[in-house]
Parts: C-alpha cells; structure tokens; sequence
C-alpha cells in the first residue's frame, strides 16, 4: 500500500487556522519568521497576534534586575511589536500586538488558542549554551497545542546587517 504524504495546507485545510500567533523578541530569527506569519495569515485571512515577552526569569536569580530594567526591556517590546504591527497593516493582515512579562515559552504556549498556528523563528544556538538553557522555540514545539511554524536563519537573510 502507498500513501501519498504530499500535502499542501492551502490546498486540503482551507480556513484551517483561524488565528496566527507570532512571538517575537525583536532577534534576527524572529524577524526572518516574520514574512512567514505574514504570508500564513493572509493565506487564511486570519488575524495575526504579535506577543512580546519580557523574560522576568532573571528577575527570580538576580535582584539587579529591576525596575528600570524591566521598563526599558518593556518599551523595546513595545517598539518591537508596533514595527511588525506596521508590516502587517502595510500588508492588509488585521493585527493586535501584546507585550507581557512572564517566561517565554510557558506565555507563547498559555496565549495560544485552539485554532491557532504558531510561527517562531530558530536562532541557531549551539554547544553548551543550547544543552543548558534550550531554545524558546524548541520548549514551544514540545509544549503547543496548537501547531507551530518554525522559520530558520540562514546566513543569507543575515548578510549585510
């Protein structure tokens, strides 16, 4: 028996995602993730969530991180999400934007409704630092409910900057 595994979202699940949810942490990753959301959203003209979450997980090992920490790591949020509030609307996509404080993952996969497709950027972290701390992303994959897109950085989309 064979069966054909080609499949085309576009083509056999039509309207499938009624929302599309995008963290993002301003990083070259996320910004290479951002066309994706863009073009999934409009594909299944569904609105496009941007979340920004500001890691208060430091906050918990450090009481250096504080105050005024956190409002600057706050506004940078808030630049983060109006500059990909501005691609979309520039793109016809209906967009609400949030920033949050919380841990990564664990607010990607609370914010994340039934319906919902997830689209993440990978950051390319290696060796000791991946083994030690993970990726947001790969805890979002193992974590979701829902499905998420994953959008690597090539040296390519990096060139230049």
């Amino acid at each position: 028996m064979v069966v054909n595994t080609a499949f085309h979202v576009e083509d056999q699940l039509p309207g499938v995602y009624e929302r599309v949810l995008f963290p993002t942490d301003g990083s070259d990753g996320a910004e290479a993730a951002t066309g994706h959301a863009l073009e999934l959203a409009r594909r299944f003209d569904a609105p496009m969530h941007v979340l920004y979450v500001v890691d208060v997980t430091v906050a918990h090992a450090s009481d250096a991180y504080s105050g005024p920490t956190l409002d600057a790591l706050t506004a940078s949020g808030e630049s983060v999400v109006e500059a990909v509030r501005e691609r979309a609307e520039a793109a016809g996509v209906d967009v609400t934007t949030t920033v949050t404080e919380g841990t990564p993952a664990k607010t990607i996969v609370e914010t994340a409704d039934p319906g919902d497709v997830t689209v993440m950027g990978t950051h390319g972290r290696t060796g000791l630092d991946r083994y030690l701390v993970g990726s947001t992303t790969e805890k979002v994959v193992r974590t979701a409910g829902v499905p998420v897109v994953t959008v690597p950085v090539t040296m390519e989309e990096t060139d230049g900057e």
